[in-house]
């Protein structure tokens, strides 16, 4: 595929991510091996992204960015520091890793030395595919297993129920005001938009008409 400068060198985008309890770590510290790396493969570094990400919120702009630039097919290359500079999970990396592959894009950690566009790269993908998937079913298994338990003890599955004095409050408000919105009845009562929808629809609202949300 040809670049920019009419050359048929690679295009790469590269992503570095570090976290907010990180101390001391500097994103430049990954961008600089990153940059030597692609330099000695004669890669054309087309775009460089950063997340500084917290710990506890997935909040990665440029991570999201990564994806739109493989999906328009503005670069050939994703390649990162290491697989946990990428993705939170797993199952998180396989799915980004097939997305990838499906768009024609290689995936290369530098850390681990993964090449998804090498032999050993894709083998090392299978793997990780196939255990993802092993994982996924071993969790839907126990979930499944854990609800068959809870039902034969007789334990209820499911949302609690919305206690009577909160279906009350809900039918009061919409008596007084048959005009109020199901999100201002939310608002004041404290509960979803959903959960009061449901109480007027199961006839908390006294027969009054369900307004639309506002």
């Amino acid at each position: 595929m040809n670049d920019r400068d009419g050359s048929n060198r690679r295009r790469v985008a590269i992503y570095a991510r570090v976290s907010t309890f990180d101390k001391g770590q500097n994103p430049e510290t990954q961008l600089r091996e990153l940059r030597r790396y692609a330099e000695a493969r004669d890669f054309l570094v087309a775009h460089e992204l950063v997340d500084i990400a917290s710990g506890t919120r997935d909040t990665r702009p440029n991570y999201r960015v990564l994806f739109d630039l493989a999906r328009k097919r503005a670069v050939d290359i994703v390649l990162v520091w290491r697989y946990d500079r990428f993705a939170r999970s797993t199952q998180a990396l396989v799915n980004a890793l097939v997305e990838f592959r499906d768009l024609g894009v290689d995936f290369i950690s530098y850390q681990e030395n993964i090449d998804t566009s090498s032999p050993q790269g894709k083998m090392v993908f299978a793997i990780m595919a196939s255990l993802a998937e092993f994982e996924s079913a071993l969790i839907s298994e126990r979930v499944k297993a854990g609800m068959a338990r809870a039902r034969a003890e007789g334990i209820r599955i499911g949302r609690p129920k919305v206690p009577e004095s909160v279906k009350q409050r809900i039918a009061s408000l919409k008596r007084s005001d048959p005009a109020r919105s199901v999100r201002a009845i939310s608002r004041e009562v404290g509960v979803s938009v959903g959960t009061v929808a449901k109480c007027l629809k199961e006839g908390g609202g006294a027969g009054t008409p369900v307004v639309t949300v506002t």
